[in-house]
């Protein structure tokens, strides 16, 4: 193998818990592995996180003017095939259900499209560190799984809660003594249950990579004034990547993350802000997809591929509905919404269900249970809507409005309970009128994706409603005798576009 010298810097941006940290590591006549992918910090308790790693070939991610396939569908109208029988769709039309042929450019492959960043394998460690201490504690050399697209989850215990940690990932070959490439990395844990204690995090959704609006191509801009804003934690709602035109195997399904993870505006905020992922369906498998769903238009790559590929791309616990305590004020609820689904097109009865029994129960008995002063529960699809009547997706619309029915019914009457949702491309906030419950759509990542309902139509129901991109950020301020959540909007720059809070006495 041809060898190989290369600078790697990485940089630990201006986050609310370290100092600039500015770090310059020469690897001389290196053959890697790197960390052109990242790291993504992720599934935080006030005791434990988990540390998602990606060994890659290169140090930097294959980038324009290279080319990507195309991908034609087969005109079955023809009764003697041949090649000319295939042709360009607008995909996002009517998703034809019909056989699918990649055609990759000349000279081109899986390991050198834009936006490839090819595994590799190896090893890697986290060494951690309570803010302020000078030793760093270490995991064991953790080998990555090249079944998983080089990656490896990696988890920290025994943490202090409600305090600021560094993160360093170190990744080297497997007969290697040396790390090849690192990478440094903070986040805080969760306060004590029982503290009350300021929270502020973010909630996204929808990041079509081929929508990108930052002006320098580093990905999105909505990332800089996230993190400029200094969030505990973020939650991405799902539609994290576009898999629908493109992702027709399982390689193409795992270059999507790839080339989505190595923007570096991802690179920077992810090192440094936890996030809690849910999936949806274009990042399980295509628009509006459930399990048994049958359609050619995805090729070889299946919904079953789907499920285990966003468990190997994020951070991940056991069970892919969860829930989150951060101190005494804060508790959330991150459900599945495509696993445990029936079928969108049967007729909606008391039976039909997107969430499943197992998981309707663990929400009810949990939410029972917790007695934070907020509870919020962060959907993928909306609960309450209002929402386009064509789309049969969602708690919203009459698809499966009993069931939808059956969680406004459990949470009406309960005191500081909010919806917030993903999914939808516009922002919005809407009260229900039979039960007082509110629910905030966070709106897509950029204003290019921005689409979907009309400006003019504002309902009774809405307290606010703009077709832009952005992101919602939720505060909670805890004073002696009272606390404050505060819900505000805010535009693909970062300006607050609308705020709405609500007191509650301790």
């Amino acid at each position: 193998m041809k060898r190989r010298k290369f600078i790697y810097q990485s940089s630990l941006g201006l986050g609310s818990f370290l100092p600039v940290i500015n770090t310059l590591k020469s690897f001389e006549m290196n053959d890697g592995p790197f960390l052109t992918s990242g790291i993504k910090i992720g599934e935080v308790t006030d005791s434990e996180a988990i540390v998602w790693v990606r060994l890659t070939r290169d140090p930097q991610r294959i980038g324009k003017p290279a080319l990507i396939p195309a991908a034609l569908y087969l005109d079955e109208t023809d009764q003697e095939w041949h090649p000319a029988n295939y042709f360009k769709e607008k995909y996002k039309e009517d998703r034809p259900d019909k056989e699918v042929k990649l055609i990759y450019p000349k000279g081109y492959d899986i390991t050198n499209i834009e936006g490839a960043v090819p595994g590799a394998g190896g090893e890697a460690r986290i060494l951690f560190r309570k803010n302020g201490l000078g030793k760093w504690s270490e995991t064991h050399w953790v080998a990555v799984d090249d079944k998983k697209d080089y990656t490896a989850q990696i988890k920290l215990q025994q943490l202090m809660a409600g305090s600021s940690y560094q993160i360093k990932a170190e990744v080297r070959a497997s007969k290697n003594k040396t790390a090849s490439a690192s990478l440094l990395g903070e986040f805080k844990t969760a306060p004590n249950i029982k503290q009350p204690e300021n929270v502020h995090f973010m909630v996204t959704t929808c990041h079509e990579y081929n929508h990108q609006d930052d002006p320098q191509g580093k990905g999105f801009k909505i990332y800089q004034h996230m993190q400029s804003l200094h969030p505990d934690f973020m939650v991405h709602t799902g539609d994290v990547v576009y898999y629908d035109q493109l992702a027709k195997d399982l390689a193409l399904a795992n270059w999507h993350w790839q080339r989505m993870f190595s923007l570096s505006n991802c690179v920077d905020f992810y090192k440094q802000v936890p996030c809690y992922f849910i999936k949806d369906d274009h990042d399980t498998w295509m628009n509006d997809c459930y399990p048994g769903f049958k359609n050619r238009f995805m090729g070889k790559f299946t919904f079953e591929q789907g499920v285990q590929v966003f468990k190997n791309q994020v951070p991940s616990s056991e069970k892919p509905y969860r829930t989150f305590r951060w101190g005494k004020q804060l508790q959330i609820w991150l459900p599945e919404g495509r696993e445990f689904r029936d079928s969108n097109d049967i007729p909606d009865n008391p039976e039909k269900t997107i969430w499943g029994k197992e998981q309707m129960q663990w929400f009810k008995e949990s939410f029972s249970a917790s007695d934070a002063t907020y509870k919020i529960l962060v959907s993928p699809t909306p609960i309450l809507g209002p929402d386009r009547p064509k789309k049969k997706d969602n708690h919203a619309n009459a698809g499966f409005a009993h069931e939808g029915a059956v969680i406004k019914k459990f949470l009406s009457g309960k005191k500081n309970v909010f919806i917030v949702c993903g999914d939808r491309h516009w922002q919005y906030v809407s009260k229900d009128k039979g039960t007082g419950l509110m629910e905030f759509s966070c709106g897509p990542a950029s204003d290019e994706h921005a689409e979907g309902w009309i400006k003019g139509d504002i309902r009774p129901e809405h307290h606010y409603l703009n077709i832009v991109g952005g992101f919602l950020g939720i505060e909670i301020k805890a004073e002696r005798n009272s606390s404050k959540i505060i819900f505000t909007h805010y535009s693909v720059d970062g300006e607050k576009l609308y705020s709405e809070n609500f007191s509650d006495q301790i």
